[in-house]
């Protein structure tokens, strides 16, 4: 199933998403509402609280007086770990049995609201972060909520900030006009994204460019780096020894393909061919691609890897599985880090690229042509490592 993590600061419209998304199939696993749930009256985890808070923090009615409970333990932190203690693992349970019962081919949607908060990026094969302005956000709590205004910005400011969020966004939703519009773009997220990310991560299909076309320097591949990375990590754990961002994206200041090349080292090639770590990743959205197998260095000497390409059609990624301290592996990180040093370097591929890009627009063909500027390139970058320039 394809996992999307949905997230958003209070006020920000997060909720209103996710109910769309539920009426376009998705199934919607509501955080707020697990917790919730976990302590209702006659649980286990409401006998829990009262044995730890006692039944001062009952309502009348016999529920949690969740208000009560929360002016509480905000300002003291040694009773906020005893709540989540109690919390915590009975709503990872809930969640796991929620999302458990969702059909293979379905997409569930998990409405997260502390998801940048507890590092959960990569969990999910695809982050949507609903966005408005922190003024937009207490307006609206002021007005909807009844919230005063200092009590809503104390709200909104004890959250994460919003390039936070920005950061660890695949998709952001901007929020700040009319809730048609909200339900427009979510609408528009689903068809254009989510299905066709559902339909290649079932069929094994990684999205790929047909055309070479140079983007201008992006400051956003880096986080968009970090994300995959995080997924990579946690779908695989300690089978990968080393995860890095490598290739041209990698470099700032220089134009590229808009792909983001990574580079996950294993301590033996024989680790990437385990059906644990191909099944790990095809999982988590990284199908491996057959015939992809080797690197072939300026002199023709070959090279082994692993190769994998991402299903996310709005995010084409490389990954490359190589041997830890092997030669392929080296390069990456040496060519990388010597672009990123030298200037002169990188403006020398800058116009190599273009004018590869000027002869072919097709993708194979692109890095083909770049081949005579690299043979001259990597005696340089290979003497430059070895002169311990490299930082």
């Amino acid at each position: 199933m394809l996992r999307v993590g949905l997230t958003g600061g209070i006020g920000s419209g997060k909720s209103t998403a996710a109910a769309v998304l539920r009426t376009l199939g998705a199934h919607v696993v509501d955080a707020d509402a697990v917790a919730r749930e976990v302590v209702r009256p006659g649980t286990p985890g409401l006998r829990a609280v009262v044995e730890r808070f006692g039944d001062e923090v009952l309502a009348p009615d016999g529920s949690l007086d969740r208000a009560g409970l929360g002016r509480r333990v905000f300002a003291d932190r040694a009773a906020l770990r005893d709540l989540e203690a109690v919390t915590h693992p009975l709503i990872e349970a809930r969640t796991a049995e929620l999302v458990a019962a969702v059909p293979d081919d379905g997409v569930v949607v998990h409405d997260m609201p502390l998801l940048v908060e507890k590092g959960m990026t990569g969990e999910y094969h695809l982050v949507v972060v609903v966005d408005a302005s922190a003024d937009t956000r207490v307006a609206r709590l002021v007005e909807h909520r009844g919230m005063m205004h200092d009590d809503a910005r104390a709200r909104v400011a004890a959250q994460a900030d919003d390039a936070a969020r920005r950061a660890a966004a695949d998709v952001v939703l901007d929020n700040e006009g009319a809730p048609q519009a909200l339900e427009t773009a979510v609408r528009g997220v689903w068809h254009e994204r989510v299905e066709p990310f559902r339909t290649n991560l079932r069929s094994g299909v990684r999205s790929r460019l047909t055309a070479a076309v140079l983007s201008p320097p992006d400051p956003g591949w880096p986080d968009a780096a970090a994300r995959l990375l995080a997924r990579v990590r946690h779908a695989v754990g300690d089978a990968a020894a080393s995860l890095d961002h490598v290739g041209s994206t990698a470099v700032p200041g220089l134009p590229a393909e808009d792909v983001v090349d990574l580079q996950v080292g294993v301590r033996r090639l024989a680790d990437a061919d385990d059906a644990a770590f191909v099944a790990g990743l095809a999982a988590a959205g990284f199908p491996r691609v057959q015939g992809v197998e080797n690197d072939r260095s300026t002199d023709g000497t070959v090279w082994p890897k692993r190769f994998h390409g991402s299903c996310d059609p709005g995010r084409v990624a490389h990954v490359h599985v190589r041997e830890v301290g092997s030669p392929g592996w080296q390069d990456a990180l040496t060519f990388r880090d010597w672009l990123r040093s030298d200037r002169s370097a990188r403006e020398e591929y800058a116009a190599a690229k273009q004018a590869s890009a000027a002869r072919s627009a097709i993708s194979e063909e692109y890095a083909q042509a770049k081949e005579s500027w690299f043979d001259d390139a990597w005696p340089r970058a290979r003497a430059w490592a070895a002169a311990g320039e490299r930082s």
